[in-house]
Formats: structure tokens, C-alpha cells, sequence
């Protein structure tokens, strides 16, 4: 089976679309990743990398209204790599989910394809408050009329995204009713779900898919204090200056300090702290608090791994995402980002092991989840 993979040029999106890619080619299929140009030189044994054309901000985007900038752009997508897939001609097409022009493309060539959501299913729920609260589920009647009253609030905005996919689906030439995908790969650990009363059928929890775009081993600093392993935010929407203010929250402490990112620091630190690129999984194994944003990979990433997390979350599902590592238990929210508040969330989280053990939990619990590469073999039959 050929499969066409394609995703955004966000880590947050291109590493999963990776990992996906690498599993099926392990499983003896051909996989090809469309994606952004930082990542045509990465080295991904058996998987083809390719531009994925459209990326580019248009004169005309607002990428102040999310739906015109997912929806409109998407059909521009869609229009820009048509041929590529076309020629390609593959027997299913993967599409992230906020790179829905894979999806409309494949529509246009009649190929089925499947939505990849690199974090928990974020379709709205009669049954849950809004995605992006970062609410519980209410209790009792109190409880349930907030969560209504929440969602009608957030319904105005629904329809007019909806509208907004009507009119880019019709602007090139797909019927107006969206038949959507043939499946969902809802690509997290199930301790990060919540239960809802109208889960989709077609929607398959398949675990995180986790990548290391590098083969550099990080050095850790001398000594035996606890390390602290910082993974800042990729997203644009990350919090700024996590490194710094950790190091300020934890001088003096006798702690350890790790900081892995994709780009350089540019700025020294001290002695027992270290910055640089480096193997993720590697650092995990001797870590024993991560503080990072909150951003799905790494989140999944430190829980997969079973580390406690101290999460300072940006925009985006940073803040969804945190409420509901600390609700599982496995994790401290601080909000805003302070050298006090990391010093006292990292001191909690280490003078307790009720968060490694629920940290653990949160790691078993991958267990439960389906294979990605069985769901999509199943699609094309």
C-alpha cells in the first residue's frame, strides 16, 4: 500500500506525521510525507519527504479568523499539491488536522483518506465544556448548565466556521456537504482523554506518535541533584524565556538543569546547566521533573516516559492540555511563567511521589490503544 502523509511544518504536526510514516514502512508499506521545507534533509530511513506546496502565507490569509486561516488556506493547499498527489497516486491519504487540504485533495482525486490529530480529539461534545477551557466535566445541575450555557456561547463560532468549509470546498469544486474522513487517528495516551457520550465510531485512540529529529545525546551536568529537564515550546504560541527563568528559579538549589530545543539558546548559563539539541528520549530516562509548555508532543512525550511535569502553557491546546495532565494528577500548572512559582512547582513535585506514581499511571495506560497502521491497512478494502 502507498500512503501519502501530509502535515504542517510545525513540529507539533511534522513529527507525528513522521512517526506515522516510519511505522508503516516498517510494516512494509511505501510512505511519503508532504510537509514544510525545514524538514526535506531529515534523515527518515524508507520514508520520502517532499515540499508541501501552499504553505506559504497569501496576501489575502487573515490569520486572525482561525477558520478562514484553516479552511481557506486549506483549499489553496488542496489546489497546490493536487498534481503531486496525483501523480503520486496513492492508495490512502493521511491528513493532519490542521492541514485539511490533504484531505479536500484527496476528495478531488476520489482517494479515501484519514485525519491525523496529533492530541486528543478536539470535536465538540454535547457532553463536555468547550475544548480549550480547560474545564472538568460539570457535576450535578450547577455543573451542567455551565457547560451548556459554555457551549452556546462557543456555537456562534462553530457555524461560522462551518460556513466558512462550505464556501472553500465549493470555491474548488467539492460538493458542499463535507462527508469527512473515512477514520481518525487520535494520536495521544488515553490518560490524556476524557470520556464523552458521543465518541465517533471512526475516531481511534492509536497511542502518541513520537520521533527524535536528532541522533545528538545531550550532556548532562555533573553532580547528583535532581535534573530538571526543560523542553520550551515550539509553537509560535509558546511561552518565552522558560530556560532563563528556570535557571533563576532553581540557582542555589544544587539541582541539575537540562534544556533541549530545536534551535540554539544563544546565551550561556551556568555550570550546572546545559542547552542544546539533543535526544529527548535519552534525557527522559534521567529526568525527574520535566517543565516544558504544555504542547502535546512533549507532554505525551515526559507521560510516555513516566516523568512528572511542571507545565507552563501557552496559547493554542497548551492550556486544555495542562488542566488535564494536573487533573490525571502527573502534573503542577504555573501561570504566568515566574521564577517563585517554578521554584515552588518543582519543589512540590519532587517532595511528592503521588505525581511520579500518577505519571506512570498516565505511561501504562498506553496499553489501551489501537494500532495506526491497522487502522489505516482497514480504510482502503
Amino acid at each position: 500500500m502507498r500512503v501519502a502523509v501530509v502535515a504542517g511544518p510545525d513540529a507539533g504536526h511534522a513529527i507525528p506525521a513522521i512517526a506515522l510514516s516510519l511505522r508503516l514502512v516498517g510494516a512494509g508499506h511505501d510512505a511519503v510525507v508532504f510537509t514544510g521545507k525545514r524538514w526535506l534533509g531529515a534523515d527518515v530511513p524508507g520514508v520520502t519527504v517532499a515540499e508541501l506546496k501552499g504553505l506559504a502565507p497569501r496576501f489575502e490569509d487573515d490569520d486572525g479568523d482561525a477558520g478562514a486561516k484553516i479552511h481557506a488556506r486549506a483549499a489553496h493547499i488542496a489546489n497546490e499539491m493536487i498534481d503531486d498527489l496525483g501523480a503520486l497516486s496513492p492508495d490512502l491519504v493521511v491528513s493532519d488536522v490542521l492541514t485539511a487540504g490533504g484531505g479536500m485533495a484527496a476528495e478531488r482525486l476520489g482517494i479515501p483518506w484519514i485525519e491525523l490529530s496529533p492530541h486528543p480529539l478536539y470535536l465538540p461534545s454535547r457532553g463536555l465544556p468547550p475544548i480549550g477551557s480547560g474545564l472538568d466535566v460539570g457535576t450535578g445541575v450547577r455543573g451542567r448548565l455551565r457547560d451548556a450555557a459554555l457551549r452556546t456561547m462557543t456555537a456562534r463560532s462553530l457555524r461560522q466556521g462551518e460556513r466558512e468549509r462550505v464556501a472553500a470546498r465549493v470555491g474548488i469544486g467539492l460538493p458542499a456537504r463535507d462527508p469527512g474522513p473515512r477514520a481518525r487517528l487520535i494520536a495521544t495516551l488515553p490518560a490524556l482523554e476524557v470520556a464523552r457520550p458521543d465518541w465517533p465510531g471512526h475516531a481511534h485512540v492509536v497511542g502518541p506518535l513520537l520521533w527524535e529529529p536528532t541522533e545528538e545525546i545531550l550532556e548532562i551536568p555533573p553532580g547528583d541533584g535532581p535534573l530538571v529537564m526543560v523542553a520550551p515550546s515550539t509553537a509560535t504560541t509558546g511561552v518565552a524565556g522558560m530556560v532563563e527563568t528556570v535557571c533563576e528559579a532553581l540557582d542555589g538549589t544544587g539541582m541539575r538543569v537540562a534544556a533541549t530545543m530545536l534551535d540554539p539558546l544563544g546565551q550561556s548559563l551556568p555550570n550546572w546547566a546545559v542547552a542544546g539539541r539533543g535526544r529527548q528520549d535519552v534525557l527522559l530516562r534521567q529526568a525527574d521533573v520535566v517543565v516544558c509548555g504544555g504542547g502535546h508532543g512533549m507532554l505525551a512525550k515526559t507521560l510516555s516516559a513516566g516523568v512528572p511535569a511542571v507545565i507552563v502553557p501557552g496559547g493554542g491546546d497548551q492550556w486544555e492540555l495542562a488542566n488535564r495532565a494536573a487533573r490525571q494528577g502527573s502534573a503542577v500548572v504555573v501561570r504566568p511563567l515566574a521564577a517563585a512559582s517554578i521554584r515552588s512547582a518543582v519543589d512540590r513535585v519532587l517532595s511528592s511521589p503521588d505525581f511520579a506514581v500518577a505519571a506512570r499511571a498516565a505511561a501504562a495506560s498506553a496499553g489501551r490503544v489501537q494500532d495506526p497502521v491497522e487502522v489505516c491497512e482497514a480504510v482502503p478494502d
